[in-house]
């Protein structure tokens, strides 16, 4: 059967197109989703592309019996991990429920990773866990501040996890990359992000205003001390985040320990240069409104990238424009996401 690459999450937006860069190299992939994010439509679509397609297990993380029964079925090499919860809003209002998916599911992994001899492991973590440090842009060594809401601070949890393990025992070598914040698509229009109910993230947002199942756009906070009040962000394109992963895997093949490395595209735009980028990608008027600022949220967020780029030989190769030209795609070819 050979030995496989496990894809936690793998159903999910970021999953799914790691999943492809994994088979468009040849590599073998087992995904574990509970598809409670997620459609198994999906890993259809990555398989019918590639020609290759994943094994998929429906499971939950939290469960220890079926990560047993995974480890114990496949031959597993290496972990890519990003199932867990993941909207700040929602955390501030649901802290438990993130706690638990983010933290206590992941050390239910951990710990059938260790019972089955696997040491090699990629986490998805996120630039939340920075918190409102003040410091931009953020690199690596960036003094952490309490994150500002239960998402980063669960994120953070399991870093520290993470860095104890590899302390504790040298087998482990460990990758912990730090997302700040993607969007677009695939370029074939096939996999793209499909949020369910009111979308939690600006972009897909955008998207169904273009299309009509919303009405407006809501932009939360125009009182930031930032060029025109609006939050500003670092937005990486979601196929070169996918490809990052691979060169993160393959550094840790040859590295022990724990590693971090900032997956962002070093620039930071405003929710109002955002929308003027996916107006000229759409050719359309999006109406907006501006509302109050969002519990959690900071005024401003971006990335140094250059460790990742030093050490890794990695960065995001795609800018605004075509991250934008992804999106609309993806969206107008999928008004219902994988819905049909």
């Amino acid at each position: 059967m050979g030995k496989y690459i496990l894809v936690t999450g793998g159903a999910g937006y970021i999953g799914s197109h790691i999943v492809l860069s994994l088979l468009e190299s040849g590599l073998n992939v087992v995904v574990l989703d509970d598809l409670s994010n997620a459609s198994v439509e999906s890993i259809e679509r990555v398989g019918s592309y590639t020609g290759a397609a994943p094994f998929f297990v429906k499971g939950d993380i939290c469960d220890a019996k079926v990560l047993d029964r995974l480890f114990a079925t496949y031959q597993i090499e290496s972990v890519i991990h990003c199932a867990g919860v993941k909207s700040v809003g929602e955390s501030v209002k649901s802290p438990i429920k993130y706690f638990s998916n983010n933290v206590s599911g992941s050390v239910s992994l951990f710990n059938s990773m260790y019972k089955a001899g696997v040491f090699r492991l990629v986490f998805s973590s996120s630039a939340t866990v920075y918190g409102d440090s003040g410091r931009m842009p953020l690199s690596e060594l960036t003094p952490i501040a309490t994150p500002t809401n239960p998402y980063g601070r669960s994120k953070l949890m399991v870093e520290e996890i993470l860095s104890d393990m590899a302390k504790a025992d040298s087998r482990w070598s460990i990758a912990t990359v730090r997302y700040f914040n993607p969007v677009g698509a695939h370029t074939s229009g096939l996999i793209g992000e499909d949020p369910l109910g009111i979308p939690n993230n600006l972009v897909p947002y955008l998207g169904q205003v273009a299309i009509g199942k919303l009405a407006e756009l809501k932009v939360f906070g125009n009182d930031y001390p930032t060029r025109d009040g609006t939050g500003v962000r670092d937005y990486v394109h979601v196929v070169d985040l996918a490809n990052g992963h691979l060169k993160a895997l393959q550094a840790i093949e040859l590295r022990a320990g724990f590693h971090i490395w900032n997956f962002g595209s070093g620039k930071g735009y405003s929710v109002l240069e955002l929308l003027d980028a996916f107006q000229a990608a759409s050719g359309l008027v999006i109406p907006y409104s501006v509302t109050a600022r969002r519990p959690g949220d900071i005024a401003e967020c971006w990335a140094d990238v250059s460790k990742a780029e030093n050490e890794l030989g990695w960065r995001a190769e795609r800018g605004l424009e075509e991250m934008m030209k992804d999106a609309w795609r993806w969206q107008k070819n999928n008004p219902n996401g994988y819905r049909r």
